[in-house]
């Protein structure tokens, strides 16, 4: 484990774990949409008879998959970080700059795991669904918040780290 959960004790472990298993749901999902998708193009070239609604059932799957995802890629630092501008700065000073990213994002994320709730809220009351399969979308939005409210939980998490880390640095 690296990043702030390894240092977290057993609120970074429980942390971890919940990202973790986010993010085999994330992975599940897109394997499952792999083999989805072999079987539409393996239908369509061989018996002219390609999975109905593949083009939807991927851009749902897809955008609930990053979202299960990004939890633990923000846990165990895995954004790419551009510090062209920062490599000069003293390592406090890049700590608590990395804080002040994480933080930010932990904003962002609950900004948006809230308006995606709306959204799916809205959704489930129009009643829209996906033009071929007549799937519900609300369900796609309402899949969605958990993973954005878990990495805005753990980019909260990695703030508080930094922020810490910053003060007892050498």
């Amino acid at each position: 484990m690296n990043g702030p959960a390894a240092a977290g004790g057993a609120v970074g472990r429980a942390l971890d774990l919940a990202c973790r298993a986010c993010a085999v749901l994330g992975g599940l999902l897109l394997a499952g949409l792999a083999l989805a998708v072999v079987g539409s193009i393996a239908g369509r070239a061989c018996c002219d008879a390609p999975v109905p609604g593949d083009y939807e059932l991927a851009q749902i799957a897809v955008a609930v998959a990053v979202s299960l995802c990004l939890p633990w890629c923000q846990l165990h630092r895995g954004h790419i970080a551009v510090d062209f501008f920062t490599t000069r700065l003293a390592p406090r000073r890049q700590i608590r700059l990395d804080a002040l990213g994480a933080l930010i994002l932990a904003l962002v994320c609950g900004l948006l795991a809230w308006r995606t709730g709306v959204g799916a809220a809205d959704m489930f009351a129009a009643g829209e669904t996906t033009m071929i399969l007549g799937f519900p979308l609300w369900l796609g939005y309402a899949a969605a918040v958990p993973g954005l409210a878990l990495a805005g939980v753990a980019a909260l998490y990695g703030a508080a780290h930094d922020w810490r880390r910053s003060y007892r640095w050498p």
